[in-house]
């Protein structure tokens, strides 16, 4: 199969670093214009310049906004005001107790979680219907549905996803533009990685290894016994972002290696 979307561009939130770059750079290898965000200026040109080194013709844009304000997302679609995709994937986590978590910490979650893929789907979903064209990804994570009781504010978010994603592929209905939930279990992003520092590791083992023994612990269900990469995570985007996926939508896609125990 080969995905061309050279005359395609693409909207990735959250995208110098972990998952979001994966994507970023899955996307621009097949083609597409893309506009790399993040917080700041100087994380965007870091993210651009390694991104350029992989791939010198790329056609890559970079917009900092902080996209857990509206203010941040208005910036963002004042400076990329019509992509033909959009993939939703900026987003927080970190372990807190229920019982610790102040009403502050449950909106910082919500605004940049999930309002972020609200307002700006909101933006640009007319546009794309218009045309006749269009694929909007939000990042969700298994951990919508297999809530996690050390972050149940982070798994509420990516629940909310799933209902979000699902609704707006309904409100496309009958049109070429699609809407899907691609859902990551325990991935190999920077993130984890430096979680991975804080954890007790057999001694020379490597952070695949280190990885994997987690996984095994904590998602004792993986079918695959080890942690994902941010490549394997981005692959499916890419897909889903093609024309070859025209059939696809509504769809919680898992890419979490097989931590949800279902058959569906």
């Amino acid at each position: 199969m080969l995905i061309d979307l050279s005359s395609k561009s693409a909207v990735v939130t959250g995208s110098t670093r972990g998952i979001g770059f994966a994507i970023a750079k899955g996307l621009a290898e097949s083609g597409a214009e893309v506009v790399v965000n993040g917080r700041t200026q100087a994380a965007i040109e870091k993210a651009i310049d390694a991104l350029k080194k992989a791939m010198p013709k790329a056609r890559l844009h970079g917009v900092a906004a902080d996209l857990g304000t509206a203010a941040g997302c208005d910036a963002l679609i004042k400076a990329a005001p019509s992509p033909d995709i959009l993939v939703n994937n900026v987003g927080i986590y970190g372990h807190q107790d229920f019982f610790d978590i102040p009403d502050s910490e449950w909106t910082r979650f919500f605004e940049l979680n999930v309002m972020s893929g609200v307002r700006l789907s909101r933006a640009y979903l007319p546009e794309m219907i218009k045309r006749n064209w269009g694929r909007v990804i939000f990042i969700s994570s298994e951990s919508g549905l297999n809530i996690p009781v050390e972050m149940i504010h982070y798994g509420f978010t990516k629940t909310a996803q799933l209902a979000i994603s699902r609704g707006l592929a309904k409100r496309a209905a009958g049109t070429g533009v699609t809407v899907n939930a691609v859902l990551p279990g325990p991935t190999l992003s920077e993130g984890v990685i430096d979680m991975l520092k804080h954890v007790p590791a057999a001694k020379g083992a490597s952070v695949e290894e280190t990885a994997a023994a987690f996984v095994k612990e904590h998602r004792p269900s993986s079918i695959i016994q080890r942690a994902a990469s941010i490549e394997e995570v981005a692959n499916m985007v890419v897909y889903v972002s093609s024309p070859q996926a025209s059939a696809t939508t509504g769809a919680a896609l898992r890419v979490d290696g097989g931590v949800v125990d279902t058959i569906a």
